[in-house]
């Protein structure tokens, strides 16, 4: 059987893949593992209808073997891992499908340090679940309680608010994504003394990352020009993630925010080590953009925790990739989109300078990412045609380009990345081998 634990946690359609029975099951398990008896867990989820469905059954396994739980309701998936290390919690869960659409959802655990729980006890938990009668199952007052905790959220976004630079004089467009950040970025801009224009801000359950957010910033491309702001940000459905949107419309993804960072904090002596982490998919014009500097670029694979690691091992200051789920291993464990947003506004401020200004000063190779749903992506490399027509992409790119291929973790397609610096070059490539997956791979 493939395995429960995904690279985000544990994901599937809500009451189909991930069912109620299965939400408890997992906090049965996990609240064993996790210290059981006379330990409390902190619970917050994005605005998914499913949410409080999942919490619920959730929460009700961790109670069952004995295990407090605190629920704070909507929060960014970094907030809660910001709560889980400031307060006396054992760990953290939060409910959230991050950028899929509103018919997914998810269970992702974060340990006291606020860091994703390692494979080795994500088994543990996931062993456990198949032998559920071994649990314990106290009784009276070995059960235990649900507490509203709502309040905590505030400790957040002070947090946040003790990192924004003065930000009166500027507006600031915010894509909210009808996701976990509706309340809390609006609340943190606007006490930093921006005048803030809010949009995709009122979540129904069912229109979070609908048209809208980090993975559709077309709508805040327009907005900003229109409204004549100085910068927009899109985050995605739990807040991990931004879009940065320049004063001209101009979208700018983790690439960018990387490059403007170090190349700062280069110039100023403060980049020790001389290096930035990014992934596979980091475009090739950001490491050009860094050498310049003298900075490197160290990639890992796809995935923040990923990032994360190579970041604690090197010791680098800044790691992240191209989707917008950027670290600073000073503040934070994960991404967050808020504290990143925060800390770009810092940047520009420092440097004196618009963003489209500071963008002008990158080098970014066009790149063209098609994602094809394909029943068999995870044995592409076994599908004699597929890998025919790959080494001919390959080829004919050259040393002109790059190609990628890789089976999402978190959704049912596979991902074609070609990059290039002619954008012709990239387009027909990513399309004539996504033609090839089509037809090959059903």
């Amino acid at each position: 059987m493939p395995r429960l634990f995904g690279t985000d946690g544990v994901r599937g359609v809500a009451n189909l893949d991930l069912t109620p029975e299965l939400g408890l099951r997992l906090g049965r398990a996990a609240g064993h593992v996790l210290g059981g008896h006379g330990n409390s867990v902190v619970i917050g989820r994005d605005t998914r209808r499913s949410g409080r469905m999942l919490e619920s059954a959730l929460a009700a396994g961790l109670c069952s073997v004995g295990t407090e739980v605190r629920l704070v309701g909507h929060i960014p998936t970094p907030g809660l891992a910001y709560l889980a290390k400031a307060h006396d919690f054992v760990a953290g869960a939060v409910i959230s499908a991050s950028h899929n659409p509103a018919p997914d959802n998810g269970i992702k655990f974060f340990d006291h340090r606020a860091q994703k729980l390692p494979d080795t006890v994500e088994d543990k938990i996931e062993a456990l679940m198949s032998g559920d009668d071994s649990l314990p199952r106290p009784t009276e007052g070995g059960i235990g309680l649900v507490g509203d905790a709502r309040g905590l959220v505030k400790d957040y976004e002070t947090f946040l608010l003790s990192m924004a630079p003065p930000l009166a004089g500027m507006r600031i467009a915010l894509d909210c994504a009808n996701g976990a950040t509706y309340r809390v970025a609006p609340a943190v801009f606007a006490h930093a003394g921006a005048e803030v224009l809010a949009f995709f801000d009122a979540p129904n359950g069912q229109n979070i990352n609908d048209g809208c957010g980090a993975t559709a910033p077309e709508a805040l491309q327009r907005l900003v020009v229109d409204h004549k702001a100085d910068a927009g940000f899109a985050f995605d459905g739990d807040g991990d993630r931004v879009i940065v949107i320049d004063e001209r419309g101009r979208a700018h993804n983790g690439d960018f925010v990387l490059a403007l960072a170090a190349r700062h904090f280069a110039k100023q002596g403060r980049l020790s080590p001389k290096l930035v982490v990014g992934t596979v998919m980091t475009n090739g014009g950001l490491e050009s953009t860094l050498a310049r500097d003298g900075i490197r670029l160290e990639r890992t694979q796809v995935g923040d925790r990923y990032v994360w690691e190579a970041m604690e091992r090197l010791g680098a200051q800044f790691g992240g990739e191209s989707s917008g789920h950027v670290i600073f291993r000073q503040y934070s464990t994960t991404g967050d989109g808020i504290l990143t947003a925060l800390e770009v506004l810092h940047l520009v401020r420092a440097e004196g300078r618009r963003l489209s200004e500071l963008a002008d000063d990158m080098e970014f190779w066009p790149q063209v990412t098609r994602n094809v749903k394909a029943a068999r992506r995870r044995e592409w490399d076994q599908i004699a045609a597929f890998v025919d027509a790959k080494e001919k992409a390959e080829a004919q790119l050259g040393s002109a380009g790059r190609l990628l291929v890789r089976p999402s973790g978190t959704e049912p397609v596979l991902r074609i990345t070609v990059e290039a610096r002619d954008a012709t070059l990239a387009s027909s490539t990513a399309e004539g081998l996504a033609r090839v997956a089509e037809r090959e791979l059903v």
